[in-house]
C-alpha cells in the first residue's frame, strides 16, 4: 500500500524528520565547498602580513535529534580516547611530568 508513495511525500518526510529531499543535501554540500573555495582562494592571495580568514560555519542541514546526540557523544568518546593517549605518550617520555590523581 505504501510502495507507491512519492520520495517527498507527507509519510516521507514524517518519517525523516525533516522536508529536505536529496537536493536540498546536495546543494548544500555545494555551498559549503564555495565557501571553502572562495577562503582558500583569498587567504593563497592575501598580501603577507593581512591576517588569515577563517572558513565559514558549513550549512545548516536539518538532522533528528538522536542522530546529534549520537554525534556529540562519539566526539567526547574520542576526545577522551584522545587525552588518554596523550598521557599515555608524556607519561612514557617524561615520567616525571605525569599526571597523578
Amino acid at each position: 500500500m505504501v510502495e507507491g508513495l512519492p520520495p517527498d511525500g507527507a509519510l516521507a518526510r514524517r518519517m525523516a524528520g525533516h522536508h529536505w529531499i536529496h537536493r536540498d543535501f546536495m546543494t548544500a554540500d555545494l555551498v559549503d565547498l564555495l565557501s571553502q573555495l572562495v577562503v582558500n582562494h583569498r587567504n593563497a592571495n592575501k598580501p603577507e602580513d593581512a591576517p588569515v580568514q577563517p572558513h565559514a560555519e558549513p550549512v545548516w542541514r536539518p538532522e533528528k535529534p538522536s542522530v546529534k546526540k549520537k554525534r556529540k557523544k562519539k566526539a567526547r568518546r574520542e576526545a577522551a580516547e584522545a587525552r588518554a593517549g596523550y598521557e599515555r605518550i608524556v607519561a612514557l617520555a617524561t615520567p616525571q611530568h605525569t599526571e597523578t590523581g
